[in-house]
């Protein structure tokens, strides 16, 4: 009797062991998209308390980005409270900004690791399917007249539009994206960026084809110079004057990268190799 008692006691202390998921979803999609990877958590880890975000699901997810990170916030406080040793954040395309948005405005977060799984970190700046749905008349060159008016910027992905060749439009009209990259310079800078390296690590995913964040390279904050020109992340601006922490981040060595090919951009979320090989290991 008491090597099975001793075999259900570590096994309990390992089931422990495992700190709660916060999911929460990208733009067009909710909860149901992220079944597969819940299952894929509980699977290779036991008891792991998995909570996909139920808010501003599908076409609500167009609501401006700043509304939906204060109700985001909101709803994953009451995971962190409950969890007195942290949480792991996991975060698909928009999703990702509005987590990495929550980090830097909660000073108190317990969030030891934060994946990033295929979001425009740098910003988006592509013809896509998903840029159609929302304008469907438009080209990527002439959506930047919309966006960076006051009411384009009440639409999400506005908020994070990124166009290289209207750099100055974006600085002073977009009220998203270069304030949490620290683009430009507010009060609050300082603060955010203490709060957002309170997290232990950043993991980033991304792929070449993945047909919709666009460069791809900006799930892994890389992105366009003026001539439409890759510019990877530690040398962009924001970065050689770590503006929100991120090279403080790099320089600890809590920086994960992974690249994965041949992934569409729906598929992130139940593609199993991109499970194992990207977030499994960080997920304890």
């Amino acid at each position: 009797m008491e090597a099975p008692l001793l075999l259900l006691l570590l096994a309990a202390v390992r089931v422990d062991a495992y700190r709660p998921v916060i999911i929460v979803h990208g733009i067009f999609d909710g909860p149901k998209q992220f079944r597969t990877l819940s299952a894929f958590i509980t699977e290779a880890h036991p008891g792991t308390e998995v909570t996909v975000i139920n808010l501003y699901d599908n076409l609500s997810s167009l609501k401006p980005l700043w509304t939906q990170v204060q109700h985001f916030r909101r709803a994953a406080s009451t995971v962190m409270e409950a969890a007195p040793d942290g949480v792991h954040l996991l975060c698909f395309s928009q999703g990702g900004l509005i987590c990495r948005a929550l980090l830097a405005t909660t000073p108190d977060h317990n969030v030891h690791t934060f994946i990033s799984l295929s979001s425009p970190q740098a910003g988006q700046y592509g013809d896509t399917d998903y840029l159609n749905r929302v304008f469907p008349e438009c080209v990527k060159k002439t959506v930047y007249y919309f966006c960076y008016r006051r009411l384009g910027q009440r639409v999400s992905i506005c908020d994070y539009w990124n166009d290289p060749h209207h750099r100055s439009s974006y600085l002073q009209n977009n009220v998203f994206l270069p304030l949490l990259n620290g683009d430009r310079p507010h009060e609050d800078m300082t603060a955010w960026r203490e709060n957002f390296l309170r997290i232990q690590r950043l993991v980033l995913i991304g792929g070449p084809d993945d047909g919709v964040i666009t460069p791809w390279q900006s799930s892994h904050f890389g992105f366009y110079d003026s001539s439409e020109l890759v510019v990877e992340m530690r040398k962009q601006e924001f970065y050689r004057n770590d503006t929100f922490g991120l090279r403080t981040l790099d320089a600890r060595g809590a920086v994960s990268v992974c690249i994965w090919p041949e992934v569409k951009h729906v598929q992130w979320h139940s593609n199993h190799s991109v499970f194992s090989s990207c977030m499994e290991k960080w997920l304890t």
